[in-house]
């Protein structure tokens, strides 16, 4: 997206009617007062905490100028010591999320509560801690892992398991991938999902088998069909329960024993009881190099580039290998390596980021939902307008993470759409509060230029730059150097055309 370009001055009608015709200020307020610029993040600090939360926020920035943003992000990978009342607030707010697979069930078949339905209120929990938590770094790779090992919210029977699936997914995001690949492979949602849970010793299913493979671990083109064959029958015998109870069971009947062969991976799979080969096939898939390098190229192309450099790959896998797969120091290398840092701007977000971002942006405190028109789950409505309601994408492979699936015209068109209603506050109306106009200004009167510097850095967590300061000009019909007071026609009328410029600007599209 390139920045506006146009004159920044004349008259220019605008909607409502109103038409300046130069400036309107009275003599004694013409000459603008000191201006005193907010303290805002240095531009390696910005880059990592916009990279790593869903949005800097005033208070953000406060907290990693106080620590330093390394030792911010230090901190952020040790989530259980981030004191996080906010996100933990949300617990309540949707009851079905706490409900058993089997009430879950029962509640649909008998007409009280769809599935469809649960799954919306997950997708709004997870905006909503995406949008309120202190741990925002865990926020950021539970999204990342929950969408590499991708179980969808809209298909039918695994509702029953989904929000435990994403729970489990963000107990291991940022520990070790061996154990998080075991545990999400044997989980109900995702032997529903992949097929894995009718997979049996007379009638493999290799849905889950090859996925495991291709999308997983190895990646494309480092497996045969015979490996396929093999992994889906490793993978036998694990089951739920879906004719009466529900429950996660292993039935040692239906799992196919004799060799198998994935690879160098070999066993001679004589137990009726295959759990622990499961396993063992698991945290070989983990620790194999080729998953490395998947992994590793896939980390770094949705934190640094969609190109990323192969010396960072490879760099990357070795950490990975060299730490039994561990995540975290594979993230440290990331965020200190010279292709991290030279990436800024590099990222856009994608649909539920830009939701969640502009929700921040605007400082807007969520308040529990007690309609279908609450702001959260306007929030979860805003993703699909946006191009993808989140958790929904229907494949396998996870919701694309390049920034060309999420650049088309109909999305920006989408985003401005977004960007105007929450400035004009015009929708959503409901169980939210606003940051107050006056918060945007700083002391009066200023100049017009000094005004979208002060917004700027409370709504975008940096200076103004002279394109988004023209910008906001024609958006004002006002010139840049207009001096701007406490009764001027932009304070009582136009202030939510600046908020809604800065929003549509590069800079807010660029995480």
């Amino acid at each position: 997206m390139k920045p506006p370009r146009g004159p920044a001055r004349g008259p220019r009608l605008l909607r409502g009617g109103f038409r300046p015709g130069g400036n309107h200020v009275s003599d004694h307020a013409r000459r603008a007062a000191a201006y005193t610029p907010l303290p805002v993040l240095e531009p390696a600090a910005h880059h990592l905490v916009s990279r790593f939360s869903y949005g800097v926020t005033p208070a953000l920035t406060k907290t990693v100028r106080a620590k330093g943003h390394l030792a911010w992000f230090e901190g952020q990978l040790r989530p259980a010591k981030v004191q996080d009342r906010p996100g933990d607030a949300l617990a309540g707010w949707w009851p079905d999320l706490s409900r058993t697979p089997l009430e879950l069930w029962t509640r649909q078949v008998t007409g009280v509560r769809g599935g469809w339905e649960v799954m919306r209120d997950y997708g709004s929990w997870l905006l909503a801690r995406r949008h309120t938590s202190n741990r925002q770094v865990l926020e950021v790779m539970t999204e990342f892992w929950e969408n590499h090992l991708h179980v969808p919210v809209t298909s039918d029977g695994h509702f029953t398991w989904r929000v435990r699936y994403g729970a489990l997914i963000r107990q291991h995001a940022l520990g070790r991938f061996d154990r998080m690949l075991v545990a999400a492979v044997t989980h109900p949602a995702m032997l529903l999902h992949l097929d894995g849970a009718r997979s049996t010793a007379e009638a493999p299913n290799e849905n889950l088998g090859r996925e495991l493979l291709e999308l997983f671990t190895v990646g494309r083109g480092r497996y045969t069909e015979a490996d396929v064959k093999d992994s889906a029958r490793i993978l036998t015998g694990w089951h739920v329960d879906t004719n009466d109870t529900w429950q996660a069971l292993y039935v040692p009947e239906h799992h196919s024993t004799g060799p198998v062969r994935v690879g160098t991976f070999r066993d001679p799979n004589r137990s009726r009881d295959g759990r622990a080969m499961t396993r063992r096939y698991l945290t070989h898939l983990a620790r194999h190099p080729d998953t490395a390098a998947h992994l590793a190229r896939k980390l770094a192309v949705a934190f640094v580039s969609d190109d990323p450099p192969a010396a960072l790959v490879r760099k990357l896998a070795r950490v990975y290998l060299q730490h039994d797969t561990a995540i975290v120091p594979v993230l440290r290398a990331l965020v200190r390596s010279p292709a991290f840092r030279a990436a800024a701007g590099a990222k856009l977000r994608d649909p539920s980021a830009d939701v969640v971002a502009t929700y921040r942006a605007l400082g807007v405190r969520l308040q529990k939902p007690a309609s279908s028109s609450s702001a959260t789950a306007a929030m979860l409505s805003s993703t699909g307008s946006l191009g993808l309601t989140t958790g929904t994408w229907p494949r396998p492979d996870g919701a694309p993470i390049t920034n060309a699936a999420w650049s088309t015209p109909l999305r920006v068109l989408a985003s401005v759409d977004l960007h105007w209603s929450m400035a004009h506050r015009s929708w959503p109306t409901k169980e939210l509060v606003h940051r107050a106009p006056a918060a945007y200004l700083p002391p009066l009167p200023v100049t017009l230029r000094q005004l979208v510097d002060h917004a700027s850095r409370i709504v975008l967590g940096k200076p103004a730059p002279a394109y988004l300061v023209e910008a906001c000009a024609l958006a004002t019909g006002f010139p840049a150097t207009e001096v701007v007071t406490a009764e001027h026609a932009i304070v009582k009328h136009h202030l939510s055309r600046v908020l809604a410029t800065l929003l549509d600007s590069p800079d807010h599209y660029a995480r």
